[in-house]
């Protein structure tokens, strides 16, 4: 570090951004961080350790309030964005809220930047998520970036953090970033007691990345070394081969004996979300930030638990087990689902009562699954290993069920003219539409229509073939 820089941190007291105070705490007097903290949350000890330590300077505001923002961002040479609403929390919130914030933020910061940054200098570091591109079970658990944005039904979350992301990336800003942050092992994880637990298929992969390292990664965006090809992409946040796992064996580490705590058919076998991750060693090549793979993770984690929460589901796993049998039966639990013939959500996370009931409720004749771990590729239409040219704009959006209405030498980063399946006429740059994996708008975020979408779009239809084969 070099060069004396000013970072705003959002969401500091979450799980990644403690971590990335205290990795940039740690490159020294060449960095001054600011945090945005909301008022309600003076005391929080994440907020009044670096306020006693003079880790940072605190800036009270909030994402939907600009005038906040502006007065953060101004003279901030980075700002990382990791602050907003996420799941659990955000599933139980109306979803105009969600939208205010996570949306809503996204627009306040890049509006900040453009009038009292430099858009020209200005670093912008957005954290997008893995909901984006939806459920992934084999045999398209390998993914990357660009291959189509598919939302969850009922994930309002990941609508709001495509939005949100599109409006980075279309904001006109010479350095931006979207990381997508994967599954994140952090300490409290042991803590999380929500009907979510359930929406997580056991056969599911994910390759989880920590708390420890996507703080490092922050304070890496922050160097002076920072490629700048980097800037203006997509990234996925992944441990690599190390830290890809299926479910049923990260909750075996999680818990030895979840056998006899939980059962199979509790779980949802789709809908979720999760990947294998086919490009993450690009990031880290880029901007190295791996240190903790998720089964060192797995060691360090009885260190931050207390020894009842280490002991109790090993000595009492019945009194675990009437517990969680109990949040299953509760509103938002899939069992709830049943009991009251929800046909929404039993279509969504198990395709149908018969599926379900097909379900064995032992798990000897449960098949855990391992799925391939050979590296398989979506195909995303157009010819990858070149400079674009409008014959692959057209093929792209061709393979999309659609048309590409621009002309020749379209600017990458420049809103062009589309069409998709439907007749929707749309604006997008040609790198959030190929690079990032967007495409309608209006149809991208609307999942009652993906059926529609994959009878006419190749492309997405790749995506498609688990859910709309047991729709």
């Amino acid at each position: 570090m070099t060069t004396r820089k000013t970072v705003l941190l959002t969401g500091a007291t979450g799980n990644m951004g403690r971590e990335a105070i205290k990795r940039i705490a740690a490159l020294g007097d060449g960095v001054t961080l600011r945090i945005l903290v909301r008022a309600q949350e003076e005391r929080h000890p994440v907020v009044r350790n670096a306020v006693k330590r003079g880790l940072a300077q605190v800036y009270w505001g909030d994402l939907t309030d600009y005038a906040s923002i502006e007065a953060a961002v101004k003279g901030a040479d980075i700002v990382l964005h990791v602050g907003g609403l996420v799941s659990p929390m955000a599933d139980s919130l109306p979803p105009e809220v969600v939208t205010k914030v996570n949306v809503g933020g996204a627009r306040n910061i890049v509006r900040a930047i453009q009038t009292v940054g430099d858009p020209k200098s200005t670093r912008l570091v957005y954290i997008g998520t893995v909901a984006q591109t939806g459920s992934r079970n084999a045999p398209i658990h390998w993914g990357r970036t660009g291959d189509p944005i598919k939302i969850s039904t009922f994930d309002h979350y990941a609508v709001t953090k495509t939005e949100a992301e599109a409006v980075v990336a279309e904001s006109g800003l010479r350095y931006w970033v979207s990381l997508r942050q994967s599954g994140m092992a952090h300490f409290d994880i042991w803590k999380t007691f929500d009907p979510i637990i359930f929406h997580n298929p056991y056969n599911g992969v994910f390759e989880w990345s920590t708390a420890n390292d996507s703080g490092r990664l922050m304070a890496g965006v922050c160097a002076d070394d920072v490629p700048d090809g980097f800037w203006r992409g997509f990234y996925n946040i992944g441990g690599g081969a190390s830290s890809r796992v299926v479910n049923h064996e990260f909750m075996a580490t999680q818990m030895p004996n979840y056998r006899r705590i939980m059962q199979p058919h509790w779980s949802a076998t789709r809908n979720f979300h999760g990947q294998w991750y086919a490009d993450s060693d690009r990031l880290q090549e880029l901007v190295p930030f791996r240190e903790q793979s998720i089964h060192d993770f797995f060691a360090q984690l009885p260190q931050h638990m207390p020894a009842p929460a280490r002991w109790i589901p090993r000595i009492a796993p019945g009194l675990v087990r009437g517990q969680l049998e109990k949040l299953a039966k509760g509103p938002g639990g899939s069992l709830r689902w049943f009991a009251e013939n929800d046909e929404a959500h039993i279509r969504a996370y198990f395709g149908s009562r018969s599926a379900w009931e097909a379900i064995p409720r032992d798990w000897a004749d449960y098949p855990l699954a391992q799925p391939s771990r050979e590296i398989s590729l979506l195909d995303h239409g157009y010819d990858e290993a070149q400079d674009w040219t409008q014959a692959d704009l057209k093929a792209a959006a061709q393979f999309r069920g659609g048309h590409y209405h621009g002309g020749q030498g379209a600017d990458p980063y420049a809103p062009a003219p589309w069409e998709c399946h439907a007749g929707h006429r749309f604006e997008m740059s040609p790198n959030l539409y190929l690079r990032g994996g967007h495409w309608c708008p209006t149809c991208q975020t609307n999942s009652a229509d993906y059926d529609d979408a994959a009878e006419r779009s190749p492309f997405f239809a790749q995506v498609w073939q688990e859910e709309g084969a047991q729709g």
